[in-house]
């Protein structure tokens, strides 16, 4: 069993023509567990339903940092009834982009620290970007976190960051980028994480990991980051599938009906 903790199979009709057989290809790979992530107000139910129809699928919904200027009252409350449906185990994806910053930093790290407070209301981990926001992002964290904490996705910072999020109780979700050529310093950060605390995704559609670069990504293909992870660790691809599964399902509370199927038979 292969958990993906990060993909978007609703982002920008990427798998608009072909999610079914998307999720099929998923399937035959091993990969049992996905957890389906919202960006915007206007893609968090159409996310959830997708996990509703998708025994393989769960759901996290929140307001990426790029569209945090959509982070309004009235669109957090909305976010935080649909986070009442039995498929959503995380708030997300939330957290700080200066990177691009596509908002200014203020409207960020407000939207941000609200959505931490409606997700430790509501008890839910969750799913957090950072992009060149290492210091902000963890005074955030501290501040407004609940006791679930959540996971760092798709990290690529140092290994001093790596701990300070690890000492604020945060798993690390290791992507594509894991595989990249130019990738040494970010494979030393995994291989000196706690394996209790590590994740693998895909960000699909993004981030396809070697050989398939350059090409739409799909969970499928978090197989070869897991390899990949499996290999920077010593340790083989069976045995990091279930170390990480086990924390997924530490995580968020719970597997897919699909997962637990194929556990059981």
């Amino acid at each position: 069993m292969i958990c993906d903790s990060h993909a978007h199979l609703n982002h920008d009709d990427a798998f608009q023509d072909d999610r079914e057989q998307v999720l099929l290809r998923a399937r035959e790979a091993g990969v049992d567990c996905i957890l389906n992530v919202a960006t915007r107000p206007d893609d968090a139910a159409a996310t959830v339903e997708v996990a509703r129809r998708h025994p393989q699928v769960l759901a996290a919904v929140g307001i990426h940092p790029h569209e945090a200027a959509l982070a309004t009252p009235a669109a957090l409350d909305d976010l935080e009834r649909l986070s009442r449906d039995a498929t959503v185990v995380a708030w997300g994806e939330i957290g700080l982009d200066y990177h691009y910053m596509k908002a200014p930093r203020d409207v960020q790290c407000a939207a941000f620290a609200s959505q931490l407070q409606r997700a430790a209301a509501r008890d839910l981990p969750v799913s957090v970007h950072n992009r060149d926001s290492d210091q902000d992002l963890l005074d955030l964290i501290h501040r407004h976190a609940g006791p679930r904490r959540g996971v760092i996705h798709c990290f690529t910072s140092d290994w001093a960051m790596a701990a300070s999020c690890l000492d604020a109780g945060f798993y690390l979700s290791f992507s594509g980028i894991l595989t990249f050529r130019n990738a040494d310093g970010l494979r030393d950060v995994a291989r000196r994480t706690p394996a209790h605390r590590l994740l693998v995704e895909t960000d699909s559609p993004y981030l396809a990991p070697v050989p398939h670069r350059g090409a739409r990504n799909e969970p499928a293909r978090v197989v070869d980051v897991l390899e990949r992870l499996a290999e920077v660790r010593g340790v083989s691809a069976g045995e990091m599938a279930a170390i990480t599964s086990e924390n997924f399902r530490t995580l968020f509370g719970q597997l897919t009906e699909s997962s637990n199927s194929r556990a059981g038979g």
